[in-house]
């Protein structure tokens, strides 16, 4: 079982509109509601790849009733299109008095850009995150293979909540992969993380470096055994102590990004619980977020895409600057 950790879900809404216009009215073509934020979007993949996954952080009031019920629905779609395998969506999300939060996302038909409008989380009381800290380690304990902390941190939970959950990760001996920003990433790195994946701008703003690998190498001081890179449409970069690579897809593709990097947090956890070595994990976290730009929402990927993607993704050794 997989583990991904939502500490700030969100219900996700997406809007399509033939083109957006500022200061103007729309009328909306299709509108999609979905269980949303990081840790979720990368379950629903792992559990479309055919793994067991398990998801957990908080979800309350009415927006997170229904969140948990498409959430059920995911669970049930999941079994179906894996039968006779292994993948499987878990809820254990925990209950808490605060609202969860809706995520607008806006997609321009005409360009294919999509415009993104994120509420603020439900306030965490210290109770309730003591709570969470309890379910969090029964969890570790059901035999979890890896644990994927993933988003934005709600009002009211620590700063340093993710160098603890990683703390608390590293005492089970379950790998852990840190996929967040700012200051709640500064303090993770130096809980020593297995993995985290920022994206360039994310990893820049931690450590003054703007060139990608030179940056990646000082997260590594910093604490994390390895990091890789998100670069948008110039693919991925891999630094580990067994070396540096990076890799791309052969052609751009159009379509709505969120929820790409989602996506290669799937294929790196994925490629770790089945011990690939790490340039195949690197290939099939590019080729899954190719694909998922190919979807036309968060947490999925269009799958004859990947099969055309995962063979031809260039993975190259990367210098040292």
């Amino acid at each position: 079982m997989i583990l991904t950790v939502t500490l700030n879900a969100a219900l996700d809404l997406t809007y399509r509109v033939p083109h957006l216009v500022p200061h103007a009215s729309h009328r909306v073509r299709e509108v999609t509601e979905r269980p949303g934020g990081k840790g979720l979007n990368v379950a629903r993949v792992l559990a479309a790849l055919g793994f067991a996954t398990t998801v957990t952080g908080f979800a309350g009031g009415e927006t997170g009733r229904v969140l948990r019920t498409l959430l059920a629905a995911d669970t049930a779609d999941a079994a179906k299109d894996t039968a006779g395998g292994s993948g499987s969506l878990t809820d254990a999300l925990v209950q808490v008095a605060g609202r969860t939060r809706r995520t607008v996302g806006i997609v321009d038909e005409t360009t294919g850009d999509t415009t993104q409008l994120n509420e603020p989380g439900p306030h965490i009381a210290p109770e309730e995150w003591d709570g969470f800290l309890t379910a969090y380690r029964e969890l570790l304990g059901r035999g979890a293979e890896a644990v994927a902390l993933c988003g934005s941190l709600p009002p009211g939970v620590p700063v340093g909540a993710y160098a603890t959950l990683v703390r608390e990760a590293r005492t089970a001996g379950i790998p852990a992969l840190l996929d967040t920003s700012g200051e709640p990433l500064r303090r993770g790195l130096a809980a020593r993380p297995d993995i985290v994946k920022p994206n360039a701008e994310e990893l820049a703003g931690i450590t003054g470096t703007a060139e990608p690998l030179r940056a990646a190498r000082a997260a590594q001081r910093r604490g994390a055994h390895a990091v890789a890179a998100s670069l948008g449409a110039d693919g991925m970069l891999l630094v580990t102590q067994d070396g540096a690579w990076s890799a791309a897809v052969p052609e751009r593709l159009a379509g709505n990004p969120t929820g790409a990097g989602d996506s290669a947090v799937a294929g790196l956890l994925s490629g770790l619980a089945e011990e690939l070595p790490w340039p195949d994990r690197l290939a099939r976290a590019v080729a899954l977020s190719a694909a998922t730009v190919r979807s036309p929402v968060a947490g999925e990927f269009d799958g004859p895409t990947y099969e055309r993607m995962l063979p031809s993704v260039r993975v190259r050794k990367a210098e040292t600057p």
